[in-house]
């Protein structure tokens, strides 16, 4: 890779640094301060899923404006979304303007990790496209393990989270615009009208179901543990602090193990790896439902589920590549995008829920429940493809 690709490179790394550190900061901030407010954990909830309804809006309709502006327009104007919602979020503090804003933000970040994971993907080498790619997964871990630590600067002045982000937002977008800009080539994009991607997308889910789940289940742990943990945390009588050490050790979890995990599937096979992570995380999420009064006995469960369960969007993505023929790979990967934004949506309303109607420990057990539902889902897939080996053989 020559010198102008690395910085090109690095930049993109950046955005998405950054665009985790957003995101990680938003769903415990904004959480916190309604429920200060004395909004209830269901409607809480409800904030939460707007990032991911506007990253759901904006997926179906990435592929025509990316072929017909190229990647800086797309990268520039989703990072003017993103920095100009940000900053107005201290301007009112309304249930429903920060409901607009942080759709505005999820379609903003759409356009921003669209447009960047398929650049990378289509400069880099094949023989470092993988370790490419992990960079840019860990890259926005850790932005989204840095991020909920912001939380605690509420106590100095409610604006002073949301000032920051905007300014690291802008000054990493400034260096977009010293990039060239190029376009993806057509020829891999197929025909990129609105009917003619809804039809790739139903060929990917009829090929590739079970692929899909994996992001789904960790837009809903992620969502969930990020916007009801606070509120659950506060309400079993853990304080912010607590909060700011816990989540970010879940984070951690998945950044440490992403690229073995990564070496072990492309060694033992993407399905085998995800059952045994998917085991791992039941177990870990039931364990904190017994430990939930420890805050000792939660940063080890959180660690250890971090571990397992947090690389599962980018294991879906590979599992998905393994499944798929390369024409749908772009469909696949947007779909993994869509289920990862549903798993987003349902999971902070229905944890909210939890919490409301359910006492104890329900939360953990609820998203216990959750990767176990996956967990069989893969080992259903994983015997009936055995079965139809034999009988083909």
């Amino acid at each position: 890779m020559n010198q102008a690709l690395r910085f090109r490179f690095r930049v993109l790394v950046g955005i998405v640094a950054i665009s985790g550190f957003s995101q990680g900061m938003l769903l415990p901030l904004i959480a916190i301060i309604l429920e200060q407010e004395g909004i209830s954990s269901s409607l809480n909830g409800l904030n939460a899923t707007a990032l991911y309804i506007g990253i759901l809006l904006a997926s179906p309709l990435m592929e025509r404006p990316l072929q017909k502006l190229g990647y800086k327009p797309m990268i520039i104007i989703g990072g003017i979304i993103v920095a100009s919602s940000l900053l107005l979020f201290p301007l009112w503090k309304s249930f429903w303007f920060w409901f607009f804003l942080r759709l505005c933000i999820g379609v903003g970040d759409q356009m921003l990790h669209f447009s960047t994971q398929t650049w990378i993907t289509s400069f880099s080498p094949k023989e470092h496209r993988g370790r490419n790619i992990s960079i840019y997964g860990v890259s926005f871990g850790i932005g989204f393990a840095v991020g909920p630590m912001m939380t605690t600067l509420v106590s100095i002045h409610p604006a002073l989270p949301f000032i920051i982000s905007s300014l690291l937002s802008i000054i990493v977008w400034l260096f977009v615009f010293k990039l060239q800009n190029e376009f993806p080539e057509q020829q891999n994009m197929g025909s990129a009208t609105f009917i003619g991607s809804f039809q790739r997308f139903g060929k990917v889910f009829k090929y590739a179901w079970v692929a899909l789940l994996p992001p789904l289940g960790y837009g809903f742990l992620e969502a969930s543990l990020n916007g009801n943990f606070p509120v659950f945390a506060l309400r079993n009588g853990l304080s912010i602090e607590a909060v700011s050490i816990l989540l970010p050790a879940f984070a951690v979890g998945g950044i440490v193990s992403q690229l073995p995990l990564g070496i072990l599937s492309d060694k033992f096979g993407r399905q085998n790896i995800l059952l045994i992570v998917m085991l791992i995380g039941f177990l870990s999420f039931s364990a904190a439902g017994i430990v939930a009064d420890s805050i000792l006995g939660l940063f080890i469960c959180f660690t250890l589920a971090g571990m397992a369960v947090g690389s599962t969007f980018s294991l879906g993505i590979s599992y998905m590549t393994d499944l798929l023929p390369k024409e749908l790979l772009p469909a696949g990967n947007i779909m993994c995008g869509i289920f990862f934004s549903f798993g987003s949506m349902i999971g902070p309303f229905v944890g909210g829920i939890t919490i409301d109607w359910l006492k104890g420990s329900s939360f953990f057990y609820l998203i216990s429940f959750m990767l176990f539902i996956i967990f069989v889902s893969l080992l259903s897939f994983s015997l009936q493809n055995r079965r139809r080996e034999i009988t083909q053989n």
